[in-house]
């Protein structure tokens, strides 16, 4: 119900509105929904590292397979983040998450009954498009619709949901597994043949509970109605948004005070450095969180759980692994939350890649000490949990963020399309690669490769950096280049 009184001076615009206004529950709502869906897609990205193993034997996969269903979602990541982000811009931020949401929905169904590596490869890459169509559409919708001075607790706070869902991944692997010991103890076909639809089947579950409540509340942005002149639409949205009555007119949103923008504006000399701030560090980002965040049941069975001789019990002990370690990109989290404002944005992201370096570098050294199995343990533990804990504190939620604040609304979501893009390109290269390089030269070779990745990512950061971005007066010129 919206009040009929409008309590603040009529002849202020939206966004002086938007600013000086309590949370309202629409922008909680619409929040908690952004959020829903990133876990659906944290959840589904790391699932598949789980199921692994299980598809490797069921179906007979070499390692371009293996590499290829790792990688698939990520390749449609790409395609939906860069062609559907400039679609958005285009038709609308609600219009096109119906469409987002019924595509995760289908592919989700078909990666559950897929009958061959072929089949499951093409579902797992719908559903990249659609997980990549949900960056954009997310960081849009929470950027135009919350008080500036809380824009990047909440963009953080959504993007948590990212480990959230990770973490459900990694508890689902370890109830099925541990199922299917407890059911079949002398056999390990039926885990063979079922064990990962059935993971993949959760996420399912989840998507169909996601998309019923996303669908009981749509309500499009503001600022997109306003950036095409509709006062009428932009009107009825804010009073919804607001929760009071609010007439915006030409008055208090001159016509034209964004400037239209299209795709090739992002390389422009206006922009070029925008999107190259916001893209390369993201992309040199994403080589080492997909390539490790994918693998890291892989990872921790190769360097931790070699003792075990059954394949469920070394799945099974991995998993665990992974539900600890990824208890600390949760924790990552919510130090972005606690740190993005009293630290910034660009002093955040490059302490977390060097924390990410140092992290990796432990994990490398434990795989050249051949410590005694506890001590062993310990150490890549440790290296998992600073890598997670300083990824999530640091870029992984830094570059999300800096995605939506670095343009303008009338390019907000091609631009976080572009730069989403872009950062699966990193997460192919690491995810594609990572299988050959450890078969090559073996987990040492590949974590400190990875070291690198991240000391070469910090460098950029401060190279590229946009000094003072994310802040008040950072916004407020943002503001006056749009007058």
């Amino acid at each position: 119900m919206v009040p009929n009184s409008d309590p603040i001076a009529p002849n202020l615009s939206f966004e002086q509105r938007l600013d000086a206004s309590d949370l309202t529950r629409p922008m909680k709502w619409l929040w908690a929904l952004s959020a829903g869906l990133i876990a659906l897609d944290g959840f589904d990205f790391f699932i598949i590292g789980v199921a692994l193993p299980f598809l490797q034997q069921d179906f007979g996969l070499g390692t371009a397979e293996v590499g290829a269903i790792a990688v698939a979602a990520l390749a449609g990541s790409l395609v939906g983040s860069l062609i559907l982000g400039s679609i958005t811009d285009r038709v609308g931020r609600q219009r096109m998450l119906i469409v987002d949401i019924i595509l995760f929905l289908v592919a989700t169904t078909g990666t559950v009954i897929a009958w061959n590596a072929t089949s499951l490869i093409v579902f797992r890459f719908l559903v990249g498009v659609a997980i990549g169509a949900d960056y954009p559409i997310s960081v849009a919708y929470i950027t135009e619709n919350v008080p500036a001075r809380l824009r990047g607790r909440m963009v953080i706070g959504a993007f948590t949901f990212q480990a959230v869902g990770a973490l459900l991944g990694a508890v689902t692997g370890l109830v099925v597994i541990y199922g299917f010991q407890a059911l079949y103890p002398d056999s390990i076909q039926p885990a063979i043949a079922y064990a990962w639809r059935w993971m993949l089947g959760v996420g399912l579950v989840l998507a169909i509970s996601v998309g019923i409540l996303r669908f009981s509340f749509l309500l499009e942005s503001p600022s997109y109605y306003l950036a095409r002149g509709d006062y009428k639409s932009a009107s009825k949205a804010a009073s919804i948004l607001l929760e009071q009555a609010i007439v915006l007119t030409p008055d208090t949103d001159p016509p034209n005070q964004t400037p239209k923008l299209a795709f090739a504006d992002l390389f422009s000399s206006a922009y070029r450095r925008n999107t190259l701030f916001a893209s390369i560090p993201w992309f040199l980002q994403d080589i080492a969180t997909y390539g490790i965040g994918i693998f890291t049941p892989v990872i921790l069975a190769a360097l931790a759980f070699t003792t075990e001789d059954s394949l469920l019990a070394r799945e099974f002990a991995a998993a665990q692994g992974s539900a600890i370690v990824d208890l600390f990109l949760v924790a990552g989290f919510l130090l972005a939350v606690l740190l993005v404002d009293r630290l910034g944005r660009i002093r955040l992201q490059i302490i977390g890649f060097l924390g990410m370096a140092i992290g990796l570098t432990i994990l490398a050294i434990a795989s050249l000490l051949h410590l005694p199995p506890r001590w062993n343990l310990a150490v890549i533990f440790l290296g998992f949990l600073i890598y997670n804990l300083m990824m999530n504190m640091g870029p992984n939620s830094t570059t999300f963020l800096l995605s939506g604040e670095v343009f303008l609304s009338s390019i907000r979501a091609t631009g976080a399309g572009f730069a989403g893009a872009i950062a699966k390109a990193g997460a192919i290269l690491g995810t594609f690669t990572l299988p050959f390089i450890r078969k090559a030269g073996g987990e040492t070779t590949l974590l400190f490769l990875l070291v690198w990745v991240c000391l070469f990512a910090a460098g950029m950061t401060y190279l590229l950096r946009i000094d003072g971005v994310g802040n008040q007066a950072t916004l407020k010129q943002n503001k006056t280049e749009q007058l």
